[in-house]
């Protein structure tokens, strides 16, 4: 299956109505990254951020924080996933059921060390891995093109397809070296 099953839904899920309004965010993002000629916002710091996904559909912005309640990490679901909708009025709002189940919602499983496999429900074949880095913290590490990077941003590039099958021409990864600090991105086509 390809990597663009992930986006499978991508226009249909993007205007799906939400299960519920979680609330505003504290501040509207004042930058913006620059993806070809396309500018998307940019989230607002948050410590329990892990990374966050946005594709060229819309400047809505998916979220994946870490879920540890009182600084305990909940092993049955240790990511929370959800929406801040800026091409509305800059909300949050969870993710609806097919959204979750289909197409930006997270598998995970346990490991040894409080380690989880991660993986995206629309494409199982790609491991991330939910560890504590060199900080302390827990971070999400991909690893792509034999390098491994603390996870940042994941962005989408489409152009055209169909409505069921969207071309992607790309998936870029930002991320920063555990060990140097220094940025990688990774850019590659499904």
């Amino acid at each position: 299956m390809k990597l663009s099953i992930i986006f499978l839904f991508t226009a249909f899920c993007s205007y799906l109505p939400v299960s519920k309004n979680v609330d505003k965010p504290a501040i509207k993002p004042a930058t913006a990254t620059n993806d070809g000629e396309d500018k998307f916002p940019v989230p607002p710091e948050s410590v329990s951020r892990l990374f966050y996904m946005q594709r060229t559909a819309n400047s809505n912005t998916i979220i994946y924080e870490l879920n540890a309640p009182n600084g305990k990490i909940d092993s049955e679901n240790p990511l929370h996933v959800y929406w801040i909708r800026y091409a509305e009025k800059g909300q949050k709002e969870e993710l609806s059921y097919i959204q979750r189940k289909f197409a930006y919602g997270v598998i995970t499983k346990k490991l040894a060390n409080d380690q989880f496999d991660v993986r995206f429900v629309s494409y199982k074949k790609f491991p991330l891995l939910l560890m504590k880095a060199n900080d302390g913290k827990y971070h999400i590490f991909a690893t792509v093109a034999q390098k491994q990077m603390m996870l940042n941003r994941l962005f989408v590039k489409i152009e055209g397809g169909s409505f069921w099958l969207p071309n992607v021409v790309y998936v870029e990864l930002r991320g920063t070296d555990q060990n140097t600090g220094r940025e990688i991105v990774e850019r590659f086509k499904p």
